[in-house]
């Protein structure tokens, strides 16, 4: 095992080690944002009958095909269909039917007039009066057909398609109510050190808050996964062994904060090699190259650094793909787009660095990248107010303001083509 590795490998180490979870069945209005696990039918035509795409007069359109404003052509309206009505009776030559937006087209009538450009000659337009028509109308025109967006039986959401809010409509017209869908996976958040307390207590002497377990289950969650944050573990062999080992056997994804690197409290990478399959212990990426990741008890255990932005980082990065392929998502990669610095950056560091930065928009319309002035690895609050991580390349760099860099947007989600 490489004792560093490039980000590129680690993701592609930790993808193959995960697949889509099974399906579950999920109610119609839980579904949106999830993954479908099967092809989804209509059981019946949608629409299930002809019907007017706007109120006006229904009739046949040979009827009207010389008006003109010179010459206009004048029928009786002999019935008025409102939404949920149904006209079963003839139109005879010289007639038409006053119609409601969304009511079933009558049997006789082929075309719908909006009710704007017809004149009414006697009457106030309901049935009994006389209409004027000064222009044709096409056979079809203002008329929604029957199974005009789906037929019975066939496929309208096909397996590995992102359901959104539009799709559990068209679902509901479908008749289709639960729905089969990838499962969440369940994740293990466990922050590892004695000197964590739990943020409802005030810190002692020595002692900090348990922040990174809040923050690393709220990327879970971001990333459409169940997060559980287990209680604290203190900085012992034996309590993260157990306590990994435990979760392993109980969740679908585990993930560590803390005693990742090699000091003399950092116990993540012992423990998964004695428990399972150690297969990565440091990324070519700051913040945050002590990353462990490997098996145990078949299920996949992330071990990640113990400084905030570091943890971050390494989640974004790498774990989340992870996750969003356990859920069946198909684009793993958040979007990316080249900026020009408004700031020179300085790095001698041969590691990749992901500064927390700002990505906005410059008079020009091309886009701006401003990094945070703190770039410490123990903080979260300049990633709170930053939308990107701008990616600065490999080895020492002097970059200046205006040079190009890669920034991965953070507020954007995968499924959006940039």
């Amino acid at each position: 095992m490489t004792d560093m590795i490039s980000l590129e490998e680690a993701r592609e180490l930790v993808l193959a080690k995960v697949a889509p979870l099974g399906s579950e069945e999920v109610p119609l209005l839980d579904v949106v944002g999830r993954v479908a696990a099967a092809d989804l039918t209509s059981d019946i035509d949608i629409a299930p009958f002809a019907h007017s795409a706007m109120d006006g007069f229904a009739l046949r359109a040979d009827e009207i095909a010389g008006a003109t404003e010179e010459a206009p052509v004048a029928l009786k309206v002999i019935a008025e269909i409102g939404a949920g009505d149904v006209f079963s009776g003839a139109i005879a030559p010289g007639e038409c039917v006053r119609i409601m937006t969304g009511a079933p087209l009558p049997d006789d009538a082929d075309a719908v007039v909006k009710y704007e450009i017809v004149a009414v000659l006697a009457g106030d337009g309901k049935p009994g009066s006389t209409v004027a028509f000064s222009a044709p109308a096409k056979p079809g025109a203002n008329v929604r057909a029957a199974g005009e967006e789906a037929r019975a039986g066939e496929v309208v959401v096909e397996r590995g398609e992102v359901i959104g809010a539009a799709g559990v409509g068209f679902l509901a017209s479908c008749g289709v109510l639960q729905v089969p869908a990838y499962a969440r996976p369940r994740v293990a958040i466990i922050a590892t050190g004695s000197e964590l307390v739990p943020p409802d207590q005030v810190p002692g002497p020595g002692q900090i808050r348990n922040s990174n377990s809040y923050a690393m289950a709220a990327c879970a969650q971001e990333a459409g996964a169940v997060p559980v944050v287990l209680p604290i573990v203190a900085d012992t062999f034996e309590a993260l062994r157990d306590a990994v080992d435990a979760a392993t056997r109980e969740y679908d994804f585990v993930v560590t904060t803390g005693g990742a690197a090699n000091g003399d409290f950092d116990f993540i990478k012992p423990v998964v090699e004695e428990l399972g399959e150690l297969l990565m212990t440091s990324v070519n990426m700051r913040p945050g190259k002590a990353q462990t990741f490997g098996l145990v008890n078949g299920t996949p255990v992330f071990g990640l650094p113990g400084n905030p932005a570091a943890a971050y980082c390494g989640f974004e990065l790498i774990i989340r793909a992870a996750l969003r392929k356990m859920q069946g998502f198909s684009h793993l990669d958040r979007p990316a787009v080249q900026a020009r610095l408004t700031a020179p950056v300085r790095k001698k560091d041969v590691r990749r660095l992901f500064s927390r930065s700002t990505l906005t928009r410059a008079a020009d319309g091309a886009f701006e990248v401003t990094p945070a002035k703190n770039q410490s690895s123990g903080l979260f609050g300049p990633i709170q107010k930053s939308n990107c991580l701008a990616s600065i390349p490999e080895g020492p760099q002097m970059l200046e303001p205006g040079d190009a860099v890669e920034c991965i947007l953070l507020d954007v989600s995968e499924e959006v083509p940039l």
